[in-house]
């Protein structure tokens, strides 16, 4: 072997030095090389040290450890690596250092820990919010133990997330940190649809006919996501005497259905005593709007071109259905009953009954019954009033000869609510506007004009003898029931039912 002793070695010329040549190994003694610091072929520093301190890389550069390689000596700071391009949705084994996003949106999730050892950690947390319903349970590994005992953990907290760390055999797996509080961002509803008008912090979306309430944003963290409504129907529409009626009086049509609720998360207002505590929440979706006309009112001549009144048409929204008010009775011909609906329509003379309030039947009721009509023909009587939201329908009475009619067949008196804009529904006593009142039933020929409905506030149509004046509708958009007709003739017919109304609340700042 040759040996060449020199205290310097330069090129000869240029700037890089070559030790060996290709293929070849160059062998330092003692495998002491020394340098303050080693670049790549670009120029970039790989490592260099400066007094007691070694830098990897240069600024700018990514430290990167080789496939299959691990790092020690540089200790744990009690942290993972999250794994956030794999969503856990079915049971799985973790893996020490790394952190799970469990979903248990389909059901319950069982994860299984790596054999512990001496500063093994996993974290795990509940992606969906959906521990509370499907659970996740967490087992230890053969004969480990979780916080001393070698069983499984069951994980039933929403929005929870934990982080264990393996501490020895005797205790094993214990908790470091473990999170149950619920930190999801506070956003409100957000929503289109109807006309919408402003109420401080609340927004009231009021349809008068059919249409779509889209909702955008659903109210998240501290924010209400309540959606309170007001959903009224048709009104029915009011009975006539047909034809060859003599002295009958119809029967006055009932009130559509009335349904409310009031949450506490919508505002400070006074609900009608009808309505419910319990809210729709709100979802990111289209909700189709049905509001109900009202019914149509009957007349009685010519002969061959009499009409029945009709009930009125349902209101919808969401999963609540207010049903169209029944139809006022039919006087004398075709003699009558009420029709059955939110609330009930009278019957007409000749003591028949009025028709059943609250069909279909919820809770709290929507309606209330009709009135029962007056005696039979040959006496003059009134036919009964149709049902109100807030009471039932008057019945029927004789009139004595030669008196006016006095007005005791008084439709059912509606139900007041402060939840809607002022310039919706009708006036009445305080608080609130009025909604869903019965007409009143129909006096006796030469009688002249029944009672009002509309007093105090309940919005159903007056019932009129032969005056020749007609009885008087429901309101639009209050649902009220139509009033009952006395006489035979289209101008002496029943009035019309007053169509329905759909309103909805929230917060929305």
């Amino acid at each position: 072997m040759s040996k060449i002793e020199v205290n310097t070695v330069d090129t000869q010329c240029g700037t890089n030095l070559t030790v060996g040549a290709a293929c070849k190994s160059v062998t330092v003694a003692g495998n002491d090389l020394r340098s303050n610091a080693y670049k790549a072929a670009d120029g970039g520093n790989i490592a260099s040290q400066s007094g007691t301190t070694i830098t990897l890389g240069a600024s700018g550069d990514t430290v990167t450890l080789a496939s299959g390689a691990s790092q020690s000596g540089f200790g744990r700071t009690g942290t993972v690596d999250w794994q956030t391009g794999s969503i856990k949705t079915s049971n799985f084994t973790a893996s020490n250092g790394e952190g799970y996003f469990v979903n248990t949106t389909g059901g319950a999730i069982t994860v299984t820990l790596p054999a512990g050892s001496a500063g093994s950690i996993v974290s795990l947390k509940d992606y969906a919010n959906t521990w509370d319903t499907n659970n996740v349970t967490v087992t230890p590994n053969g004969s480990d133990k979780i916080n001393g005992v070698n069983a499984s953990s069951v994980l039933t907290t929403e929005d929870q997330s934990i982080t264990l760390v393996y501490v020895d055999g005797t205790k094993g797996w214990r908790v470091v940190q473990d999170s149950t509080s619920n930190v999801t961002g506070t956003a409100f509803i957000a929503a289109t649809g109807g006309t919408i008008v402003t109420c401080g912090d609340f927004k009231i979306h009021v349809f008068t006919g059919p249409g779509t309430f889209c909702v955008s944003q659903n109210g998240t963290g501290s924010a209400p996501n309540d959606l309170d409504y007001m959903v009224v129907a048709g009104g029915g529409g009011g009975g006539a005497a047909l034809c060859g009626g003599g002295n009958s009086g119809a029967g006055g049509a009932g009130a559509g259905g009335f349904r409310e609720s009031k949450s506490g998360n919508t505002g400070s207002y006074t609900a009608s005593p009808l309505a419910t505590s319990t809210s729709i929440p709100a979802s990111i979706t289209g909700y189709p709007i049905t509001v109900g006309g009202g019914g149509t009112g009957a007349y009685g001549k010519p002969s061959g071109s009499e009409t029945n009144s009709t009930n009125g048409s349902n209101s919808v929204f969401s999963t609540i259905t207010s049903a169209g008010g029944g139809r006022g009775g039919q006087a004398s011909f075709g003699t009558t009953s009420g029709g059955n609906g939110g609330s009930g329509g009278g019957g007409a003379t000749a003591g028949i009954s009025g028709g059943t309030g609250n069909t279909p039947p919820v809770s709290p009721p929507q309606g209330n019954n009709g009135g029962t009509g007056g005696p039979s023909p040959g006496q003059a009587s009134n036919g009964g009033g149709g049902g109100g939201a807030g009471a039932a329908g008057a019945n029927g009475a004789a009139i004595p000869s030669g008196t006016p009619g006095p007005g005791w067949p008084r439709g059912g008196d509606g139900t007041p609510t402060a939840s809607v804009p002022s310039s919706y529904g009708t006036t009445g006593p305080a608080p609130g506007r009025y909604f869903a009142g019965g007409g009143s039933g129909g006096a006796e020929r030469d009688v002249g004009p029944g009672g009002n409905g509309q007093i105090p506030g309940g919005a159903g149509g007056g019932g009129y003898g032969s005056n020749r004046l007609g009885a008087g509708g429901g309101t639009a958009n209050t649902g009220g029931g139509g009033g009952g007709g006395g006489g035979d003739t289209p101008s002496e017919g029943g009035g019309g039912g007053g169509s329905g109304i759909v309103m909805i609340r929230y917060k929305f700042q």
